[in-house]
């Protein structure tokens, strides 16, 4: 044996490995395709929208609240105009002085008829996390077991909540029943600008492109917990019995439960305290999930390029302290890297040269991307904002990596203008209001606000 021979060796099957890798990712890219254009490009009328009150399971909807965000008179109002006989809506907020009150009693002026109440927190806490003391009150409050949590600047149609308790609570007589119970019924995030800004934009092609494409595509396949909680409803009964410890509950089918601090309160200590429940209902209850047909539509406002690129690393700190492996993995799921790990497998092997390769790959890529967003918008880019929406599109896959690695090396983020250390399994700390060094400084330089999606201005 050659010295060469060796090497040769390794050359080979590093070349095979990334194509190998490359089939895979593209396996689950078209995945996620086929599955956006089967479940969004038909939204049917559940029968439950035009059933009577005492025909359908009774539902709370609870709205966290901080300040005016971006759109937030149309994103209360769609749960007011729910096509849904039998629901209640708390507003939750800190203290009787925020601004989203003034916005909540105008709506609940204009839809008497709908029981909707304001839940003030009143100082309590169980956690760091801000939304989960916001929702405490509410959650307490509630008089039905169904729970649904909206974000603040989420908007759905109004036949969101029939179709979602379509799946949560199916029919006896239902087509095709779940082998496993649903616990979470959750709606991909769809990103629509307020304002044209470049930070905007960039996270408008993310949300709608990259992002939902292989949120679908794991989801579909469904070998774990993947959630995003925008939107989220889940039984109360259920929350009540886990711990977000993730250990399975021996006698969980019987009505077994954790023992010590459970509900609601238990996840105070998560900065992702949506990704973490429906974890606890998958791995201690055995329930599974499921998305509906429809799309939690995000309202963007006056977002920076900073504020995006901020947004991204804190999530990104978040996931490695909770799935260390999948965010050790992310980077070879990008267009980029994954493209040239490919071209350099498919010089070596068959001789093709990467100048030929990478623009084939790079089309096909942004069209597989392209009939995602058409899928969950309901129609493709339009024509007058389309070559923005590509410069958006092409600068996102160009800072993915850059932006994974500043987030790789840091545990601490900034949500709501605090500070947080995040440990292990996810939770959450104060971290001191140290100004974070040259990366803090950096991360500060052209943002816009603290909260990513710009507070309206209010009129006097």
């Amino acid at each position: 044996m050659t010295d060469s021979e060796p090497r040769n060796v390794l050359k080979l099957t590093l070349a095979s490995a990334g194509l190998v890798w490359y089939a895979v990712l593209w396996s689950v890219g078209i995945i996620g395709c086929v599955a956006a254009r089967k479940r969004y490009r038909l939204r049917p009328r559940s029968p439950l929208a035009s059933a009577p009150a005492t025909a359908v399971p009774g539902v709370s909807i609870l709205r966290p609240l901080k300040g005016l965000d971006t759109n937030l008179y149309e994103n209360l109002e769609s749960t007011f105009t729910q096509e849904y006989a039998n629901y209640e809506l708390f507003f939750c907020v800190d203290d009787e002085d925020d601004q989203a009150l003034t916005v909540v009693r105008d709506l609940m002026a204009k839809y008497p008829n709908v029981k909707a109440h304001i839940a003030i927190r009143n100082g309590v806490t169980v956690g760091v996390n801000p939304k989960v003391n916001n929702l405490m009150t509410a959650y307490h409050q509630a008089a039905h077991d169904i729970l649904w949590v909206l974000d603040s600047n989420v908007m759905v149609d109004p036949g969101t909540l029939a179709r979602s308790v379509d799946i949560l609570n199916p029919p006896p007589d239902a087509p095709h029943p779940p082998r496993r119970r649903i616990g979470v019924v959750h709606h991909v995030p769809y990103a629509w600008v307020t304002k044209h800004t470049l930070g905007s934009r960039v996270e408008e092609a993310f949300l709608n492109t990259n992002h939902a494409k292989m949120y679908i595509a794991i989801n579909t396949v469904a070998i774990d917990s993947c959630v995003v909680g925008k939107s989220c409803l889940y039984r109360k009964s259920d929350l009540e019995r886990v711990d977000g410890s993730l250990k399975p509950i021996p006698n969980a089918d019987a009505g077994g439960c954790q023992p010590g601090e459970r509900g609601l309160a238990a996840f105070g200590r998560f900065l992702a305290e949506d990704n973490m429940i429906a974890s606890a209902l998958w791995h201690e209850l055995g329930l599974r999930h499921d998305l509906s047909c429809d799309v939690a539509k995000n309202a963007v406002g006056n977002m920076s390029l900073m504020d995006y690129i901020a947004r991204r690393i804190r999530w990104v700190r978040v996931r490695k302290r909770m799935v260390l492996a999948a965010t050790l993995v992310e980077p070879l799921t990008e267009s980029v890297l994954v493209g040239c790990i490919a071209s350099l497998g498919l010089r070596y092997l068959l001789g093709i040269p990467p100048w030929l390769f990478l623009p084939v790959h790079f089309l096909v890529w942004l069209f597989v991307d392209m009939d995602v967003f058409a899928s969950l918008a309901g129609h493709p880019v339009p024509a007058s904002m389309r070559w923005q929406f590509l410069g958006a599109w092409a600068a996102r896959e160009l800072m993915a990596l850059p932006i994974w690695f500043m987030a790789i090396v840091g545990n601490e983020v900034e949500w709501r203008g605090k500070r947080y250390e995040v440990m292990q399994n996810g939770e959450v700390r104060r971290a001191s209001d140290g100004r974070g060094g040259i990366t803090g400084w950096f991360l500060r330089w052209g943002r816009k606000n603290t909260d990513y999606y710009e507070p309206l201005e209010t009129r006097e």
